[in-house]
């Protein structure tokens, strides 16, 4: 709507009167009767000369007069800011030309300027509908994404209409990541248009480098239509962004005996060294892992990792063996592998990778038949394996996303009693935030499912259960029981199910604290009959998470198992 013209001597209070009153003696003479048609064309001309209230009495009439003076109507009444009316007028115009897509651009005109852009996009959306070719209705629901800070959403309407057009493309602060790094991990510069796929592709890339710990993209128009671009990267270098969060990341696991040294960006080249040590007297583990990218590209990373445990476990409560309890099984396990991953687009990606495994079992006695010694025979085992990861669903207006993965394994274990075996898992995560700017709520579900076909040794199998080194959480069941692992359902196949919600609490900008309910449901099964849960589980409580520094996540959780009766409180520290 454009701003209200300076009044000449002819849009004077006078000059209205008189304009009125030669109006009004035209449609009631007899030569010039009141017609529809008359009192169209002259509230047209009223109001393209800027008399807008001459224009709304003009055009105001009966219910059943035509749309089109319904339209104008609405126009002059919007003019002099009587929203209600005006939505009244569009509102009646739009019941008798229900195709007519200029009814709900206005009216998504009206609810912008009360700030309801919620309305305002449904009514843009609807007018698209109608028109798809209508550029100003696509720059307008784009403007008003823009201003909610939903840039995805917003490039997908302009990229219709070849917007926006870069001026400029900077990184703040200056980063110390090698420059050829740093250029090859954006898909987009200046003065190209930003595309919705570049703008994914180089968040993508971004992520894969490792280095970053937040990143946010911002758009500011700048001359010409066109637009400045800055990428706002915090920067991991050394121990992090900072020696205070460098501290926290070393630190952040002394409530449960375990110390991260971590080391990023070495040499300028996103090499990033992570390590775990943990000496725990029931769980001890070290592991090391080494991260680069190939060839100098973004899109490739290759990990190089180590590790090696000395766990204690206790079975009486998940194993179903004949024999004397498994109160003290000691299992020790040392691995190296490989791993590349690769980005496809912004969309999707696949990593392969190969491992070489060797563990043996303590203290076990009392096991002899062929089926229970499958799972307790030390011996070395090769596999390797295939993911493919993939957005099957991205709906950036609704801020939804839906993610897949499948991996594919398969290996052999060299001893007499075992062999070969292939693992096949996948998932489905559903992502949403159910508000249009921000992040107050936010809900996620996820669905996972595996199976192994062959022989499996205790390490191989899917446990069901909360535990720092397991990722199947039923939040209702704990993993260990007097410290020693071991106590959740364990078997060669598995469903798990988790829905969460997340409600913002308190935010700075050192801490960020959430806090929501959790329902989850899986079971576990094995064919041999010495392992599984025998019945679906379920689970449900509360948890809270607190990110700080926005790397570090402390999750402090609350779960009871809805069939068994046991409560577990459990704390930890996610990265």
């Amino acid at each position: 709507m454009a701003a209200e013209p300076q009044l000449d001597a002819a849009g004077s209070p006078k000059g209205r009167v008189i304009r009125f009153l030669a109006a009004a003696l035209i449609l009631c003479s007899p030569v010039f009767p009141q017609s529809p048609a008359a009192r169209q064309m002259a509230a047209q001309r009223a109001l393209d000369a800027g008399d807008w209230a001459e224009a709304a009495t003009l055009a105001q009439g009966p219910a059943d007069q035509s749309p089109e003076l319904d339209f104008l109507a609405g126009l002059a009444l919007a003019r002099l800011e009587k929203w209600s009316e005006s939505k009244l007028a569009f509102q009646a115009g739009f019941e008798k030309a229900p195709r007519d897509p200029r009814f709900l651009v206005e009216l998504a005109g009206l609810a912008y300027q009360q700030k309801d852009f919620r309305t305002a996009k449904q009514h843009l959306g609807k007018a698209l509908g109608l028109n798809p070719q209508d550029a100003y209705s696509r720059e307008f629901l784009a403007t008003i994404y823009f201003l909610e800070g939903n840039l995805e959403a917003a490039l997908k309407n302009w990229n219709a209409e070849d917007q926006p057009r870069l001026r400029s493309v900077a990184f703040t602060p200056s980063l110390r990541l090698a420059a050829s790094l740093r250029n090859r991990a954006l898909a987009f510069n200046a003065p190209q248009v930003l595309s919705r796929d570049a703008l994914l592709a180089t968040q993508s890339r971004l992520d894969h480098l490792g280095v970053f710990s937040n990143q946010r993209i911002e758009l500011y128009p700048g001359e010409s239509g066109n637009y400045d671009l800055t990428l706002d990267l915090a920067e991991r270098n050394g121990w992090g962004h900072s020696k205070v969060e460098g501290l926290a990341a070393l630190l952040s696991g002394l409530p449960y005996a375990t110390v991260y040294p971590e080391f990023y960006n070495l040499g300028h080249q996103a090499v990033n060294f992570t390590s775990l040590a943990r000496w725990d007297a029931e769980k001890r583990r070290v592991s090391v892992a080494l991260r680069l990218p190939l060839f100098g590209d973004p899109r490739l990373r290759l990990r190089l990792y180590t590790d090696a445990r000395n766990e204690n476990w206790n079975l009486t409560e998940t194993f179903l063996g004949a024999g004397t309890p498994l109160r003290d099984l000691n299992m020790r396990r040392a691995a190296m592998g490989v791993e590349a991953h690769a980005l496809v687009n912004g969309r999707s990606g696949w990593s392969a990778g190969a491992e070489i495994a060797h563990r043996n079992f303590r203290n076990l006695s009392g096991h002899t038949s062929a089926a229970e010694r499958t799972f307790f025979t030390g011996a070395t085992s090769l596999a390797g394996w295939l993911g493919v990861q993939r957005t099957l669903v991205r709906v950036p207006e609704r801020r939804f996303t839906l993610d897949s993965s499948a991996e594919a394994k398969a290996g052999r274990e060299f001893s007499e009693q075992l062999g070969p075996f292939a693992t096949l898992r996948g998932s489905l995560r559903a992502h949403w935030f159910p508000r249009a700017k921000g992040d107050d709520y936010e809900i996620a579900a996820q669905i996972r499912a595996g199976a192994t076909a062959g022989h499996a040794t205790l390490d191989e199998l899917f446990e069901l259960g909360i535990e720092r080194d397991n990722d199947l959480w039923l939040r209702g069941h704990a993993g260990t029981l007097d410290g020693r692992k071991g106590a959740a359902p364990l078997g060669r196949r598995f469903f798990l199910a988790n829905w969460e919600l997340d409600k913002t609490i308190y935010q700075n900008g050192f801490l960020h604290v959430t806090f929501g309910p959790f329902l989850d449901n899986g079971a576990a099964a094995d064919s041999s009959g010495l392992f599984g849960s025998s019945r679906w589980l379920w689970d449900s409580g509360a948890q809270s998470k607190v990110r700080v520094l926005g790397t570090l996540t402390i999750v402090l959780c609350y779960g009871r198992d809805l069939r068994g009766g046991r409560n577990v409180f459990y704390g930890t520290v996610l990265r």
